[in-house]
Order: structure tokens, then C-alpha cells, then sequence
């Protein structure tokens, strides 16, 4: 089976929905991660008008971009969150997509209480009836708290369900689990769906997520590693930029457009 090989429509945080769509395309993309992260990139919302979410499809259609999935971050053992989490998981379906992203606590917005992992399983399996209908998979983020994959294994093998795993951040679990990101994957590769590819560059906890290729991710060792476990996961290209962020919408295609070429020339179609 093709290696599904999409972009982070939140390479483009700051930008339009169009221009991440026409950037990508440009780069040679032909699936999109939407995101629809509340209080950092709204790109696609729940909130959103049924007209303007139709506008957005039928663009995707125009430039021949299939939106796969939808990075949807709530914090998932926040019951005043749930409702939002449930109508991101609808707006993942109505867009087709076969995967729904969350880290366990809100992403960019300031993280609810710790909750022991049984108490955080027991929250993800009332989610199960939702994407059950929807046809959708919940992959976890490496992310914050959870920022290992080892410790998002531990979660996924409570949950028990074959529609949630656990979606491997490259970067966040340098800048935030401070592991090493081959051992660690290796750990937990058995229950890894879906993969953020981010590069990393300057001091561990700097904010600082290049194109691919501009960092110090051991890509190669990583790519090695999921052919040696025959895992063919979907990619997302995840750029962050640094803490000031892209200079212009024209770095942000650069960056996607080297992004492109390096996965090209890993032997990746797109």
C-alpha cells in the first residue's frame, strides 16, 4: 500500500486555509492534515458557516488535495471540552477524513489538571462510539505531559481499541520529552499510526521547527526504522518556525517546497 504522504495545514498558522491549500499543492502535495486547533490556527472550525466549510472542500477538490486528516486538539479529560471534541470529530467526517489528531491536553492553550493515565483512558474510550461512526482513527500526539511515545503507549494499551493510537511528533519529543527519538520510537512503534514529521534545530527547548532537513532529527535512522517494522503510517509535514515566526507567506511555501524535495528525495512520493 502507497505511503500516504500529506502537509500540516498549520505550516501556514497565521495564513488562510487557501493559501496553505495552493502552497502545498504548488510543492507537489496531494493530501492536507486541516487544522482546526481553537485559539491558534482555525483554519476549519466547527463554528464555522456550512457555506464557507463548503467553499474550503471544493477548494481542496479545485487543486486536487485530499484532506485526510484533521488535527482537532482538545483537551480530551476536560468534560466542558468534550461537546467540541465530538463536533471536531463530525467536522473530520464531513471532510473524509480517516484520521482525527489530539494531544491529550489542549494544544497551545494552557494544559487542564494532570490525570493519572487510567483516569485519561477512561476519558478517550467515551469518545469510541463518535469516531466508530464517523470511521475515523484518534491518533494521540506526543505532546506536553505526554511528550514520549513511551508514555502515550501506556495510554493506547488501556484505551484498548483499535481506533486509538498514537500520532509521533518528531520534534515534540525532543522539545518535550527531551528523548531520544529513535529509541523512543522504536518503543512504541507497535502502536504508532501516524507520524508528524518536524524537524528541530538550536537548544532542546528552543522553539525552532525548520523545513525538513534544516534540523537535527535523524530522519534517516527513523525512515530505516519504520521499513525494518514494515510500518507504513501516513506522514504529515509539520514547520513551526521559530518563536518570531515566518518572515512572509513566501517563506512558508519555501520551507514547504524544501520539505517536498527532501522527502522526494528520500525515496517518498507524495
Amino acid at each position: 500500500m502507497k505511503r500516504i504522504v500529506g502537509v500540516n495545514s498549520n505550516c501556514y498558522h497565521g495564513y488562510s486555509i487557501e493559501d496553505a491549500i495552493r502552497g502545498a499543492a504548488e510543492a507537489g502535495f496531494h493530501y492536507m492534515e486541516l487544522t482546526a486547533t481553537k485559539g491558534w490556527t482555525e483554519h476549519v472550525f466547527p463554528d464555522q458557516t456550512f457555506r464557507r466549510l463548503l467553499e474550503v472542500r471544493d477548494r481542496l477538490k479545485e487543486y486536487g488535495m485530499a484532506p485526510f486528516a484533521m488535527s482537532g486538539h482538545c483537551s480530551l479529560t476536560d468534560e466542558a471540552r468534550r461537546e467540541d471534541f465530538i463536533a471536531n470529530i463530525r467536522l473530520a467526517a464531513f471532510f473524509g477524513c480517516d484520521y482525527i489528531v489530539s494531544s491529550i491536553g489542549e494544544a497551545h492553550l494552557e494544559d487542564q489538571a494532570e490525570a493519572s493515565n487510567e483516569t485519561v483512558a477512561e476519558h478517550i474510550r467515551a469518545f469510541l462510539p463518535w469516531l466508530e461512526e464517523s470511521g475515523l482513527k484518534l491518533v494521540l500526539e506526543v505532546h506536553g505531559e505526554h511528550g514520549s511515545g513511551r508514555s502515550l503507549k501506556e495510554i493506547v494499551r488501556l484505551v484498548d481499541s483499535p481506533l486509538v493510537k498514537i500520532n509521533y511528533d518528531t520534534a515534540n519529543a525532543i522539545f518535550y520529552g527531551g528523548v531520544d527519538v529513535v529509541r523512543d520510537l522504536e518503543e512504541c512503534l507497535d502502536q504508532v499510526a501516524y507520524m508528524h514529521l518536524k524537524d528541530k534545530a538550536g537548544e532542546r527547548t528552543e522553539w525552532n521547527f525548520p523545513a525538513l532537513g534544516g534540523g537535527y532529527v535523524d530522519f534517516p535512522r527513523i525512515f530505516d526504522l519504520l521499513k525494518q517494522k514494515d510500518n507504513n503510517c501516513p506522514f504529515s509535514v509539520e514547520i513551526e518556525f521559530t518563536k518570531e515566526g515566518p518572515g512572509n507567506l513566501e517563506e512558508i511555501n519555501r520551507a514547504v517546497k524544501t520539505s517536498a524535495d527532501y522527502l522526494r528525495k528520500a525515496g517518498f512520493a507524495l
